[in-house]
C-alpha cells in the first residue's frame, strides 16, 4: 500500500511537470519576441537610415556607457567645427588637469605636453581612434573653456536630441575617482555618465546622419601619434576589433561593412560598444551594454549584425506616382477642372523583416493647411503642388518603434497634384453658380412634392 501511494505520488509529480512545462512552452513572454541570446546587460539593434528600432533587450535600462561618452563629444566638436567656432587647424595649450589625466597610462591615452601645442585635428583623432581621454578634455575645454561649462552644452544637447535619460558629469565616460579630485563642478567625486542603450543609440543615430564624416576617421584602424613624443610614438591601434583592415590577431573579431563606432569600458560599465556597419545600401547602428569581457562585446555585436543583414532589407513598399484606391482624386473649387489626380512624388522605402511585405499598409494623410474645410483644393493648382503625404501602417508583431517617439511620422513620401487646374474666368464661376442656385431649389422642391406622397 505504501509502494502504490509513492508511486502514485510518483506519477502526480510527473503529471504536474509535463502540464506546467507545456503551458510555459506555449505562453511567451512577448507574442513573436525574438530571442538572439545576447550576453548583454542591454542591446539594441537598429537601421541606420531611419531610426526604426529592430530588436532591442532592456533598451531603456540606464547604465554607464563608459566611453561611449566620447561620441557627445565628437558631436558637439563637430558641430562647433561646422559653425567655425573651432577650426581642425586651431592649435590647444595643455591645462594641468589634461596633462595629469594624459600621464596615467592604466588609462586609454596619448602623452599630452604643456610646452607643446596641438591642433584640433590631432587631438581629435587621438580620442576617436585611440579613446584618448586626456585629448578628450583639452577638446572640451577648447570648445566651453572649462569642462564644467561642456558637460552642461552635453546634458542640454542630450535633451534636443531626445535623450531624455541621459545624465553627463565629464567629457570622458571615466569615474570621476579618476579625474584626480579636478572633476567638473556640481559633480560628485564617484559620478560616472548614465545612459540607456536606447540615448546611446540615438546619439550614435544623429552624430553619423548629421555629421556623417566622422566615420571616416572611426573606421582607421592604426595610426602613429608622434607629437611631442620621442622615438617611434604611440601605436594608436582602433579599439573597434570589428574594422574589417584591423591588423594582426583581433581579424577574428573583423566583419564586413563595419565602419565605427565607439567601445567603452569601465568597473561599473563593464564593455560596451557602439557598432555601426553598411551592406548593401543598408547601415545598422548597435548598442550592448555591460558584456563580460572587452571581446565578448563583439561578438554580441555581432549576433546582432547577423540577425539584422540576415533578415532584414530595404524594400519599396510604394513606388513614385502610387494612387491609393479611392483616394486618387481631390475636388478643386473655383477651377476650370472640378478634379485633380494626386500621387506620390517619389517611392516609399523602409526597411523590411523577411516576408512581411504584406504587413504594411499605405496611409494618406492630407495638409490640412493646404485645403479648405471641406477637403478641397482652390484654383490655382500647380501640378507638383503637395497636399499631403504617403505613410505606412504595420500590422505585424514586435513594432519596437523608433529611436525617438516624438509622435511624427518618420517614414513619408510627398503626395503631390498631377497636372495644373487654372482658375475659372468670373462667367464660368457665376453660371456654376446660378447652375447650383437653381439645382439647390430643384432639389427643395422635388423633396417637397415627395413628400407629399
Amino acid at each position: 500500500m505504501k509502494r502504490f501511494t509513492r508511486n502514485k505520488g510518483f506519477i502526480y509529480s510527473l503529471l504536474t511537470l509535463f502540464l506546467l512545462t507545456t503551458f510555459l512552452a506555449n505562453f511567451p513572454t512577448k507574442a513573436g519576441a525574438v530571442e538572439l541570446g545576447l550576453e548583454a546587460e542591454a542591446a539594441i539593434l537598429v537601421d541606420g537610415n531611419s531610426g526604426k528600432i529592430l530588436y532591442e533587450l532592456n533598451p531603456d535600462m540606464t547604465l554607464p556607457p563608459a566611453s561611449m561618452s566620447k561620441m557627445m563629444t565628437e558631436y558637439l566638436l563637430l558641430e562647433a567645427i561646422h559653425s567655425k567656432k573651432v577650426s581642425w587647424d586651431q592649435e590647444v595649450s595643455i591645462t594641468d588637469y589634461v596633462y595629469k589625466v594624459s600621464q596615467n597610462t592604466k588609462l586609454s591615452n596619448v602623452p599630452l605636453r604643456k610646452d607643446i601645442k596641438y591642433t584640433v585635428r590631432e587631438l581629435y583623432e587621438s580620442m576617436a581612434i585611440y579613446s584618448a581621454n586626456g585629448s578628450a578634455i583639452a577638446l572640451a575645454e577648447t570648445i566651453a573653456g572649462s569642462e564644467t561649462n561642456f558637460v552642461q552644452m552635453m546634458n542640454k544637447k542630450a535633451q534636443e536630441l531626445g535623450m531624455e535619460d541621459a545624465k553627463f558629469v565629464n567629457s570622458t565616460g571615466l569615474n570621476n575617482k579618476d579625474l584626480y579630485g579636478m572633476h567638473p563642478k556640481g559633480t560628485g567625486e564617484t559620478d560616472e555618465n548614465m545612459m540607456s542603450s536606447r540615448s546611446v543609440a540615438t546619439l550614435a543615430y544623429r552624430l553619423i546622419n548629421d555629421y556623417p564624416e566622422v566615420l571616416e576617421t572611426a573606421s582607421i584602424p592604426f595610426k602613429k601619434f608622434t607629437k611631442g613624443i620621442d622615438g617611434e610614438g604611440i601605436s594608436m591601434l582602433n579599439w573597434n576589433a570589428m574594422l574589417p583592415n584591423i591588423p594582426g590577431y583581433l581579424q577574428q573579431f573583423a566583419y564586413q561593412g563595419v565602419d565605427g563606432i565607439k567601445t567603452g569600458s569601465t568597473e561599473l560599465a563593464g564593455y560596451c560598444f557602439t557598432g555601426t556597419a553598411k551592406r548593401n545600401g543598408m547601415r545598422l547602428i548597435s548598442v550592448v551594454m555591460r558584456t563580460k569581457s572587452q571581446y565578448a562585446r563583439f561578438e554580441e555585436t555581432k549576433k546582432l549584425f547577423d540577425y539584422g543583414f540576415s533578415n532584414f532589407a530595404e524594400k519599396e513598399l510604394f513606388p513614385a506616382n502610387y494612387q491609393m484606391e479611392k483616394q486618387d482624386v481631390l475636388k478643386v473649387e473655383k477651377g476650370k477642372e472640378k478634379n485633380v489626380q494626386i500621387a506620390t512624388k517619389e517611392a516609399l522605402k523602409t526597411v523590411v523583416k523577411s516576408n512581411e511585405e504584406e504587413l504594411y499598409q499605405p496611409k494618406l494623410v492630407l495638409d490640412k493647411k493646404a485645403l479648405t474645410k471641406d477637403g478641397t483644393l482652390v484654383a490655382p493648382v500647380k501640378k507638383g503642388q503637395k497636399v499631403g503625404y504617403l505613410t505606412y501602417e504595420y500590422k505585424g508583431e514586435n513594432n519596437y518603434g523608433y529611436l525617438v517617439n516624438d509622435g511624427g511620422v518618420h517614414e513619408k513620401v510627398a503626395v503631390v497634384a498631377q497636372a495644373d487646374v487654372e482658375k475659372a474666368n468670373w462667367f464660368s464661376l457665376t453660371l456654376r453658380a446660378i447652375g447650383g442656385f437653381f439645382a439647390d431649389i430643384w432639389s427643395s422642391v422635388a423633396g417637397g412634392i415627395k413628400g407629399l406622397f
